[in-house]
């Protein structure tokens, strides 16, 4: 459930709180009347399911709401109110399905930044994995598959593809191409450095690697893999499941490819390299793809659940709506 925030502009106060009064998935609406002063306006709350989210937060838009006023949306983490359960019955859909684009669109656009902590994770997990495919260690690789930001900006790539966004495409290709730059440099930098004090050698590349020698050569494994990764992390951030998203971080050698590019080029050793690069071109493409079919699909999925909706019959929201009369009433005079 999300609890919205609404600054109504005065000529469309009413037509704000009409919309909210007669969706089935909006609950807890309070209107007061003149509170708002910077934008002024009509301060109007209420809690909606996720499942109706979209649809509301897309109407209050279409009415020009934010132009003039403001739309803010949080997360309640819990409600106990039996009107709120009735609102999540009436809803069309289920929550762990419905997808708010705006909120998607919010929070991967945080991610196209390039950041000097962006930079820094990047950096970081690279020379990690750098370390570990020389010393052919796994839990190495998956840590630096953990530590890698890379995720944010391949999300956001897909949600602007989708919403044709050709600003948030740039910065997220800018994001991931330097980002991955500056790290293979650093690590080719760091490799050099770790030789010369004699912690790693170019025959610990040129040994055989039987856990890690995956990661330069590339089939079609890595890309059933990426395509399925890129399935799960849209999933993931769409529903909300954290979890799920550790999982898709650790599956995919998008870090640890690049990682092997730096080290194989720092030694010269260029076959490896390039079937690193392979597989990371691989892995990048196919997460970029899934992630945005698996966006369609939603988006076509909720929109047959929103046309199914609006056939059947509509509900009487008399009691649970707001006569914006009544909340313009001026108080009664005590004398």
């Amino acid at each position: 459930m999300l609890h919205l925030r609404v600054i109504a502009p005065p000529d469309r106060s009413s037509a704000v709180v009409d919309l909210l009064a007669a969706d089935p998935g909006v609950t807890h609406l309070v209107v007061l009347a003149g509170a708002a002063r910077q934008p002024a306006g009509d301060y109007v709350t209420c809690d909606v399911v996720r499942e109706s989210a979209d649809g509301v937060l897309r109407k209050l838009q279409d009415l020009g709401v934010e132009a003039q006023g403001a739309i803010a949306a949080d997360d309640v983490e819990l409600t106990l109110s039996a009107a709120a359960d009735k609102a999540a019955e009436d809803a069309p859909g289920h929550g762990d399905d419905a997808v708010v684009w705006d909120e998607i669109a919010a929070k991967t656009g945080e991610q196209t930044v390039l950041t000097g902590t962006f930079l820094a994770l990047i950096v970081v997990a690279t020379m990690i994995a750098g370390i570990g495919v020389l010393l052919d260690q796994p839990i190495l690789i998956v840590g630096a598959m953990v530590v890698g930001p890379e995720f944010g900006p391949l999300a956001a790539l897909c949600v602007a593809l989708l919403r044709r966004q050709p600003h948030v495409i740039g910065r997220s290709v800018q994001a991931l191409v330097v980002g991955f730059l500056v790290a293979m440099v650093a690590t080719v930098l760091s490799t050099w450095a770790l030789t010369a004090a004699g912690l790693v050698s170019r025959g610990m590349l040129l040994a055989d690697r039987p856990l890690t020698d995956f990661i330069w050569r590339p089939d079609a494994l890595s890309w059933v893999v990426g395509v399925l990764a890129g399935i799960a992390g849209m999933l993931s951030l769409t529903s909300k499941k954290s979890g799920s998203l550790v999982g898709v971080l650790i599956s995919v050698t998008t870090v640890p490819a690049a990682a092997n590019v730096a080290v194989a080029a720092a030694y010269g050793v260029w076959h490896e390299a390039a079937g690193s690069a392979l597989q990371l071109v691989i892995n990048l493409a196919a997460i970029v793809l899934a992630g945005l079919l698996t966006l369609v699909l939603q988006l076509s999925w909720w929109r047959r659940v929103e046309r199914r909706s609006t056939r059947g019959v509509p509900r009487q929201r008399a009691d649970r709506s707001v006569p914006v009369s009544a909340s313009r009433r001026p108080p009664r005079d005590a004398g």
